[in-house]
């Protein structure tokens, strides 16, 4: 039988005495991107350093692939990039790529064939011979990307990696993600949860040392009852909420934040909601900034009903 790429089996983790990680159990099964989530303090940050074999000492079982962190066999299958991780600004991209690749046993001319491969694949292939110094800070987080897509592992932890960066080049490493994903399982933290629900089906929350999993395709496709989440530009929100009510096979709405509604309708009685929607804000010329299937992750995660 198959292992698991990560199994976490009623781990637990203290600093100095202090609980970080509690009784934490899940298992990755499937190469897809996968969401790791929760605030500040909750032991996301010990949780990848336990799963890159960083911290030891941790109770539990901990596999990957069915080895232990940091075991030998996982060399070359298992790569990290830290949040804050940059490239030496005394030498050139390339020449750090490549003695990156000949740690992994590449020979000199495979090295560098090695860093030109990593460094096309975040759209960088201009900057071989550039030093860190010389990239944006958008660039040089792909930049790092690239290092920590070096011998093509078959599992990459991110920690933050589109922290600070303006949309364009978020939207390049969500292309990356997305474009190796079918043969790279990520394991990505991050509080940017609109990238995240964009690029995962599989969510982990972490709060307070204590974790809990949640797929974001769970709702089976026959099921009749569906959400749209509607954004609106400032708008008499009484006035939307009585019209959209008299809407046949709206069951509810919920309005979570400012300007937001999330609408729960039948759809054995409506399949084509959003159109019904659309023509009712036209009808009353009402501005809005986005209509979409489904909940966002942030609803999903902070605003759900039980």
């Amino acid at each position: 039988m198959k292992s698991p790429i990560i199994k976490c089996h009623k781990l637990d983790y203290s600093y100095a005495g202090k609980v970080a990680l509690s009784n934490i159990s899940f298992e990755v099964t499937t190469a897809e991107p996968i969401g790791l989530v929760g605030p500040n303090g909750a032991g996301k940050s010990t949780l990848l350093s336990i799963l890159c074999g960083f911290l030891q000492n941790a109770s539990g079982i901990v596999t990957l692939y069915g080895h232990r962190p940091g075991a030998a066999a996982l060399s070359g299958r298992v790569a990290a990039l830290p949040q804050d991780a940059q490239l030496d600004p005394t030498f050139t991209i390339g020449e750090q790529l490549s003695f990156y690749a000949r740690l992994q046993g590449l020979s000199a001319q495979q090295a560098q064939l090695e860093a030109s491969r990593v460094l096309e694949a975040v759209a960088l292939q201009d900057s071989l011979k550039e030093k860190p110094g010389a990239l944006s800070h958008g660039m040089a987080k792909r930049a790092a990307i690239a290092q920590a897509l070096i011998g093509k592992p078959e599992l990459i932890l991110l920690d933050e990696p589109t922290a600070g960066l303006d949309p364009a080049n978020t939207r390049k490493i969500r292309s990356i993600i997305a474009e190796l994903s079918p043969a790279t399982t990520f394991i990505i933290s991050s509080h940017d949860l609109t990238e995240l629900g964009r690029l995962c089906q599989q969510i982990l929350l972490l709060d307070k040392g204590m974790m809990n999993t949640m797929q974001l395709n769970a709702s089976a496709a026959d099921q009749p009852t569906r959400f749209l989440t509607l954004q609106m530009e400032p708008c008499p929100i009484t006035e939307v909420l009585a019209k959209f009510k008299q809407i046949s096979g709206i069951v509810g709405i919920s309005n979570p934040q400012k300007n937001e509604l999330i609408i729960k309708y039948n759809s054995a009685i409506e399949a084509k909601m959003d159109v019904k929607i659309i023509s009712c804000i036209n009808d009353n010329n009402w501005q809005y900034r986005q209509l979409s299937q489904g909940k966002t992750l942030e609803e999903k995660l902070f605003f759900d009903e039980a």
